[in-house]
């Protein structure tokens, strides 16, 4: 309670204003101009020399203003992934948000033992062909990491298990260009043709820049693989609090915002209008535990932070839902899932990953992507508004009963009955005796 004895103010779901989007976008525009970040692809060098960029002898880019909002101007604001039967799956970009699993989990909750196991790949089979069945299940990651695998062979493997095992859209994660370029001609193969997949993109690619402020040779060239492929790159900076990027959240959104804009020069700057998917991480280093969090408070305002600036820059955004830091299928774990899987929605987050995360990213559990899946759908009918029309006022129906009466034998409630109320799948909505 406050001095007045009244509950503490709880702001609203806006996160931002105006004014302070603009001053975490001119932040990290004069970390881009000023500051820079190391490149080590010589192309990517040389696309952004040719642009007007200054590079040093030891790959230290500096960026102007103008050429990050001639990018941002470039991409678009709406980018559709579509099935492995070519039919659209996913628009995104606006308000609309869909969800699907993680990748490359070393460790794996056993379905059968409970006991926790090194991750193989029959676990990125049956991942995908959960995914493939789970009605809000929108798109796979590789869930599991095929620790059985020549980790050279790793991406490849799990690509090929998760096209074989669902027909929704993929997100892949490859070691390098060289296997992204091996991903895009198995997609083009099952698509019919290098330019088909372009028109029809089957799957996104997610990388990575090292933060802080440095792009290595590989996360670049999977961006220009992807900008040259039409497949949507999702570039996604994920450093931790206090330690890879500031402690305070406006400082970490300075960095993430700048690293990913980064990625979208280069990326522009290769195939302007070629489809891009802003990305950030939310890692919070506790810093009593030492531990990485994917659930923390502080982390969930990071989130909901950077899907605002997406929303204002009016381009497509990548986050995280359905994870929990606990190491069980328990009550945590209920409650991370519900409260990530309900914020996301309620901004409007695009492209949201990781269904399945447990133990701080560690662990996956087939279990967990069920229920995440589950409070997607429970989310989804309570954020889809309330129909307002003669029918659903009812009047007609109020004065037919009157007072006393009841709405069992009415046929207004026969025509809604299946329409009104959501029914759970897993949830428990019975009685005690039953």
């Amino acid at each position: 309670m406050d001095d007045a004895g009244r509950a503490p103010l709880v702001r609203s779901m806006q996160f931002l204003d105006e004014d302070a989007k603009k001053a975490i976008l001119d932040a990290a525009l004069t970390v881009l101009a000023d500051v820079g970040m190391v490149v080590q692809h010589p192309e990517a060098q040389e696309l952004l020399v040719k642009a007007g960029c200054r590079v040093d002898g030891d790959g230290l880019a500096l960026v102007p203003e103008h050429l990050v909002r001639r990018s941002l101007a470039s991409a678009p604001a709406h980018v559709t992934l579509y099935d492995r039967n070519g039919a659209p799956a996913m628009q995104l970009g606006g308000h609309r948000s869909y969800f699907g699993t993680g990748s490359d989990l070393l460790w794996t909750s056993d379905l059968e033992t409970g006991e926790r196991r090194r991750s193989t790949l029959d676990d990125v089979a049956r991942a995908a062909r959960l995914v493939d069945r789970l009605p809000n299940m929108d798109f796979a990651m590789s869930s599991a990491y095929p620790s059985e695998a020549d980790p050279h062979e790793a991406s490849l493997r799990s690509f090929a298990a998760m096209t074989a095992n669902t027909t929704k859209p993929l997100v892949a994660v490859t070691e390098n260009g060289d296997d992204l370029r091996r991903v895009r001609d198995i997609a083009a193969v099952i698509r019919g043709g290098e330019e088909q997949l372009r028109k029809r993109p089957y799957f996104g690619v997610y990388a990575e820049p090292v933060s802080p402020l440095q792009h290595p040779y590989d996360s670049v060239d999977k961006i220009l693989v992807c900008a040259r492929a039409g497949a949507p790159c999702v570039y996604v900076p994920a450093p931790m609090t206090g330690a890879t990027a500031p402690i305070t959240t406006a400082g970490y959104m300075t960095q993430g915002t700048a690293e990913s804009l980064f990625g979208l020069v280069v990326h522009q700057l290769c195939r302007p209008g070629a489809p891009f998917v802003f990305g950030h991480g939310h890692a919070v280093l506790d810093m009593q535990t030492a531990q990485s969090s994917y659930n923390a408070v502080d982390g969930y305002r990071i989130e909901m932070g950077m899907v605002e600036m997406a929303k204002w820059l009016d381009i497509p955004n990548f986050a995280n839902s359905g994870t929990s830091d606990s190491q069980l299928v328990d009550a945590q774990a209920g409650l991370d899932i519900a409260e990530e899987t309900l914020l996301m929605m309620q901004a409007g987050s695009n492209l949201n990953h990781n269904a399945g995360y447990l133990d701080f990213g560690l662990t996956g559990s087939l279990e967990s992507i069920v229920i995440t899946d589950e409070m997607i759908a429970l989310n989804r009918r309570l954020l889809g508004g309330i129909e307002v029309n003669q029918e659903t006022l009812a009047l007609e129906v109020i004065a037919s009963v009157g007072p006393g009466g009841h709405y069992l034998d009415q046929r207004h409630t026969r025509r809604h009955l299946r329409t009104s109320q959501w029914r759970p799948t897993i949830l428990n909505r019975q009685g005690r005796e039953v």
